[in-house]
């Protein structure tokens, strides 16, 4: 009877020792290669329409002129969009991201920007997300789901004429998709650099414990 609670309690430990499933790590790595395609993809393509004055150096875009950065833009929005969907729907079925995200309050935003800004922010349990976490999560995740719909009423302006209405029309969309471009962009420089001020953060996506 010892031994089975023994038995019992190594695997629970076990259990809990797993931080990010496989199915979070696979998704998150697939949709940061596809991001990655979309983003310097896309910075052909604005160079070749700049909306301000100002251009992307060629040594951080794909494609080499602007139809090879479309093929590879589209290409890698397929991946984005398929592997984006699977993310959404299984986040909400599991009931992961209600876990995970939710509550944000203002008070605990302040208070845990307040913690991180002094480096006093614990990090000792990654299964918790704290109230900037949430905030970021969230909001890249609406960010997300913006710069697919504005970028599909830019791509089919005419056969999505009421989604590219509601951005106001083609010229807004353009300016709607590449704000939420640069939004992705700081929000994955965030990224990297608390990961690597949390290693273990990092290990835990790559192995999952």
């Amino acid at each position: 009877m010892s031994a089975l609670t023994v038995s019992d309690e190594q695997a629970a430990s076990t259990k809990a020792k797993v931080i990010q499933p496989a199915w979070v790590r696979a998704l998150h790595w697939t949709n940061a290669f596809a991001m990655v395609l979309m983003i310097m993809s896309g910075w052909q393509i604005y160079n070749a329409s700049p909306l301000f004055d100002f251009r992307f150096s060629s040594s951080i875009t794909l494609g080499g002129w602007l139809g090879g950065a479309l093929l590879w833009h589209f290409a890698a929005m397929w991946l984005l969009m398929v592997n984006g969907l699977i993310y959404l729907t299984v986040g909400l079925a599991t009931g992961r991201f209600r876990k995970k995200l939710l509550p944000i309050t203002p008070e605990g935003v302040i208070s845990d920007t307040k913690a991180a800004l002094t480096g006093k922010l614990s990090h000792a349990d990654l299964t918790k997300y704290n109230q900037v976490q949430k905030l970021l999560y969230a909001g890249v995740i609406v960010v997300g789901i913006l710069i697919v719909l504005s970028g599909l009423a830019i791509w089919k302006p005419v056969q999505l004429q009421y989604l590219t209405a509601l951005f106001g029309g083609y010229e807004a969309a353009r300016y709607v998709h590449f704000f939420c471009m640069a939004a992705i962009v700081a929000f994955i420089v965030v990224h990297v650099v608390l990961a690597l001020l949390v290693p273990k953060s990092l290990r835990a996506m790559i192995i999952g414990r």
